[in-house]
């Protein structure tokens, strides 16, 4: 039997979901976030610190929607297709957790689903 604690959520403040999957889940007082990228924004076809730009955009709206913002976030994980534009990917992250690093993981993988993205990051919010 599922937990009733568990909502499957869509943001009107984001693209679209164009596959099988929900933005988020929130399970309890945590909140799961999909894999986002910059599909469907300004940013994609851009430079990774472009794309990571408008994926965090997107996960501080979301934030925003339930309340809180990027001090709740506990972990993030990162792909990318070029880890030789780390450098400039690390900046964007920095100032968008400001003091409040989350843990994290990074990944170099050979593609994303679009020739378009070379950045997705999940992420996870405890609310």
């Amino acid at each position: 039997m599922p937990s009733t604690s568990i909502e499957r959520k869509t943001y009107a403040v984001l693209p679209p979901a164009v596959g099988p999957y929900s933005h988020a889940v929130k399970h309890g007082n945590t909140l799961y976030l999909s894999g986002f990228t910059a599909f469907g924004t300004e940013a994609q076809g851009q430079s990774m610190d472009k794309q990571a730009n408008a994926i965090l955009e997107q996960i501080k709206a979301v934030a925003a929607e339930e309340g809180t913002d990027m001090s709740s976030l506990l972990k993030v994980t990162v792909f990318i297709t070029d880890f030789s534009q780390v450098g400039e990917l690390r900046q964007v992250l920095v100032h968008h957790y400001a003091e409040n690093l989350p843990a994290s993981s990074l990944v170099e993988v050979s593609k994303l689903f679009s020739p378009q993205l070379n950045i997705e990051i999940e992420a996870i919010f405890g609310l």
